[in-house]
């Protein structure tokens, strides 16, 4: 999909040590928990990790858990997913116990495709940091077809978001020296051609946006420096932000520079043909998304209705015409069905791949398009039964779609799947647990205004009577939940759902509204003043749990992260009866200022503006933070997160923690220093959080009588 980074990151953000001087201590009396590198802050960070690790580190059974999640992690069996596709070679970035930071690595296609790889390092991360005594973390590489040889690398102290940029010679297996580099900053860029850059970032005073993005793209000429770069375009100090990118469409690569006016609208510019450089804005609909480009069409997506096309459904768009500015005819490519969602596309050269979900199962499409400016024809192409299945690329010219099918139960294959013809196994997995005693049901709830909400369950076959359960959702920003290897959920929890599984107890993943499940209605149905839909779906799927007898009233926990920090904040205060405790991870808790925190402005689209006072009028009702009440026992809850977090501010976990203890509540709180939203910088420290989840669960749920 062609959007700014910060679209796919759903909650972004820039770093800093913010100011708190906005609201009196009389109002907030944790404000000065927002300090993010304040000493007395930090202070109390330390004294928290520490009362949690008296709690944890020392239990019978952690240190097993901390080994064995250690051993899933690093198991060097694991895929090795394909990376960018560059002629006759193939990349791949890996991660295991003997290279925590990352190898950035190639092999040729043909031994890729074969199962024997061969692969040759490219770029060893963990060297690289340190020899340059720098916490590298691999944010990517660009590398600029159809040569190749040079490549924009991208590496983040630490895990942030924000990252510098590198031009790297893949022939020589170095830096370029005088080459293009870019400093710390939350970037966006691209190849416009070989000397030749589009760049969007901190250009100094003025140039970011109030999200802490940058607000103006420039072209960036080899040889100068970044000062002398020519503007392009320019947004709103009120946009999200500018991102650049580039697709190729055989061997003409199309740049592309998007404007995101909000989070859900976006303008996308062209470069005009022969007219020296210059772009020019497109009729694609500021909702839409620009997925893919093939034989010289713009594939978008619609999150709304556009003319007779349905919301949900895929259209054709001719670039040259809409470069033009050209008359330009619109071609329906797919449209799903009422059970159907389009998550993914990916463009062969004449084919397009579409991954949609049918009722939360994978299902791959081909699609063909029968003559110019025609209609488009699509066939299924069998993969896996009532799997999850995620596309991880496409072979230029081949047509040939490497994709992974797994379900809670069966680990990931990574197969090469034609329009014709039975996949071709890449490689296969082996099991890292024995599922032969487990069982996985798909169920659905009924939801207060009686949407049925699909959930699935994992427990062992034949449990009799109720035992505990551990439900995850997330329910926002248009993110489907679907079921994974159970070594891998939840989410950013290693493997938390398989010990909880094995220990006899049942992992749920529920799919509420929010998400996009069901395609756009499915997102829009929670958005604004119907946050609490999403709420209600979480708790009709814990009060099935009861009803079917899979779980006891208050013996249910709920797992949420980022976004899903909103949704167990407000679940845990609305039903303190429903549940038994809590994990929840980068969360966002202060509703009413999260506006005010880093890049909240950036998701006014999702809830709405809380300074805005008919907003604030359904915010108030749910707010995490402002909603804790004294003399009310709120369900035990385990808070982890990370200091270096450039997308939520920690200070939404650290006030939501302080209020709660003062309020005589019991909180478990974990906060690393490293990591940034994803908490983990390595595979060291997710197994000890998810050894030390699960000690809190069997704590709070299985030991507490």
């Amino acid at each position: 999909m062609i959007r700014a980074t910060l679209a796919a990151l759903a909650l972004g953000c820039s770093f800093a040590t913010l100011a708190v001087a906005a609201e009196t201590e009389e109002k907030d009396p944790y404000l000065w928990l927002e300090e993010i590198e304040g000493k007395k802050a930090l202070d109390w960070v330390k004294a928290e990790n520490a009362e949690t690790d008296k709690l944890i580190l020392g239990r019978p059974g952690f240190e097993a858990d901390r080994k064995r999640a250690r051993t899933i992690l690093d198991d060097d069996r694991q895929i090795a997913m394909p990376g960018e596709v560059m002629g006759e070679t193939i990349t791949n970035f890996w991660r295991d116990g003997a290279n925590p930071r990352g190898l950035w690595r190639q092999s040729s296609l043909a031994a890729y495709l074969a199962g024997k790889p061969e692969w040759k390092t490219l770029i060893d991360v963990d060297a690289l940091g340190k020899a340059e005594k720098q916490s590298w973390v691999w944010h990517g590489a660009d590398c600029l077809a159809p040569e190749y040889k040079r490549c924009l690398v991208s590496l983040s102290p630490g895990g942030t978001d924000a990252d510098i940029v590198r031009e790297w010679d893949r022939t020589t297996g170095t830096f370029v020296d005088g080459g293009f580099a870019l400093p710390l900053a939350k970037s966006s860029v691209t190849w416009e051609d070989a000397d030749n850059l589009l760049v969007a970032t901190d250009f100094g005073a003025g140039s970011m946006t109030t999200s802490g993005y940058p607000r103006i793209v420039k072209r960036w000429k080899r040889g100068t420096p970044l000062s002398a770069a020519e503007t392009l375009v320019e947004g709103e100090t009120a946009d999200v932000g500018m991102g650049v990118g580039a697709e190729m469409d055989g061997d003409t690569r199309w740049p592309i520079i998007s404007r995101n006016k909000s989070f859900y609208t976006t303008d996308f510019y062209l470069p005009k043909p022969y007219e020296g450089g210059e772009y020019t804005t497109t009729i694609i609909p500021e909702t839409a998304e620009l997925r893919a480009v093939i034989d010289g069409q713009a594939i978008v997506f619609l999150n709304d209705a556009y003319a007779d096309f349905p919301a949900g459904s895929l259209i054709a768009m001719p670039l040259l015409e809409m470069a033009r500015n050209d008359q330009v005819p619109i071609i329906p490519v797919m449209t799903p069905s009422a059970s159907q969602a389009i998550e993914n596309v990916a463009a062969g050269d004449d084919v397009l791949w579409v991954k949609a979900l049918d009722d939360v199962e994978g299902k791959l499409f081909a699609l063909r398009r029968d003559q110019p400016y025609g209609r488009w024809s699509q066939k299924e192409v069998p993969l896996a039964e009532n799997a999850t299945v995620q596309i991880a690329g496409v072979i230029g010219k081949t047509n040939q779609l490497p994709a992974t099918a797994e379900t809670m139960l069966q680990p990931p294959t990574l197969y090469a799947l034609g329009e014709t013809g039975a996949p071709q196994t890449i490689q296969s997995l082996p099991a890292v647990f024995d599922a032969k005693d487990m069982s996985v049901e798909k169920r659905f709830a009924t939801s207060k205004d009686g949407t049925k909400i699909p959930y699935f369950l994992a427990r062992k076959k034949g449990t009799t009577g109720p035992v505990p359960a551990l439900v995850h959702a997330y329910g926002g920003f248009k993110a489907a939940q679907t079921p994974g290897y159970l070594t891998g959920q939840p989410y950013r929890a290693g493997p938390l759902g398989l010990f909880w599984v094995e220990d006899g107890n049942a992992y749920v993943l529920a799919n509420i509204r929010g998400g996009g499940e069901y395609g756009p209605a499915w997102h829009q149905a929670a958005l604004y003043e119907k946050r609490q839909n999403s709420f209600d779906d979480l708790h009709a799927v814990a009060e099935d749990l009861v009803a079917t007898g899979v779980s006891p009233k208050g013996k249910i926990a709920i797992s949420g992260r980022s976004n899903g920090g909103v949704l167990v904040g407000a679940a845990m205060e609305q039903r303190p009866d429903l549940y038994g405790a809590v994990i929840s991870g980068s969360p966002l808790k202060d509703m009413k200022r999260y506006t005010k925190l880093l890049a909240g402005a950036s998701w006014m689209d999702e809830y709405g503006d809380p300074d805005d006072p008919a907003d604030w009028a359904y915010i108030s009702k749910y707010s995490p933070y402002q909603n804790l009440k004294k003399g009310v026992k709120y369900p035990p809850i385990f808070l982890y997160l990370s200091t270096k977090d450039d997308r939520v501010h920690p200070g939404h976990a650290r006030k939501f923690a302080a209020r709660l203890k003062e309020y005589k509540n019991k909180v478990y709180y974990h906060e690393y220093l490293e990591g940034g939203h994803s908490v983990g910088a390595d595979h060291a420290e997710d197994a000890v959080r998810a050894a030390m989840l699960h000690a809190f669960l069997l704590r709070e749920l299985v030991e507490k009588k």
